[in-house]
């Protein structure tokens, strides 16, 4: 069986960096997009098993690019990342967990992505 594709979309390129180098070494085939529109395009084309996205980024906020993903695949987990607030209703429907940068750490990252990743194969 390959191995699951994970869509990283984020607008800051280190951060973005560190993350796909994350889940590369732990196995998972990685595409990065640096911004939400970009992320949407590669969604639409490329066969993705889980979204790893950032919310606070220029032209589209993370939640808005998460519900049209969502439009288009519901089935596709997304794991949202914010350094600026937790999630509140606005998450609700559109996002399976939701991470606080500085508050969780790259083993929470993947612990979250290999959790959704069973449930999502197991369905």
């Amino acid at each position: 069986m390959p191995p699951a594709t994970i869509l990283c979309i984020d607008d800051e390129p280190d951060g973005l960096k560190v993350r796909c180098k994350l889940l590369e070494n732990a196995g998972y085939r990685v595409v990065m997009a640096a911004s939400p529109l970009e992320g949407i395009r590669l969604f639409a084309a490329e066969r993705v098993d889980l979204v790893v996205l950032d919310y606070w980024m220029p032209n589209l906020k993370g939640i808005a690019a998460a519900e049209r993903l969502k439009l288009m695949n519901p089935r596709v987990p997304i794991v949202m990342l914010s350094a600026y607030h937790p999630i509140g209703d606005e998450g609700i429907g559109r996002v399976e967990r939701w991470l606080i940068k500085g508050e969780s750490g790259p083993e929470d990252l993947l612990s979250a992505v290999r959790e959704l990743l069973d449930s999502t194969l197991r369905s």
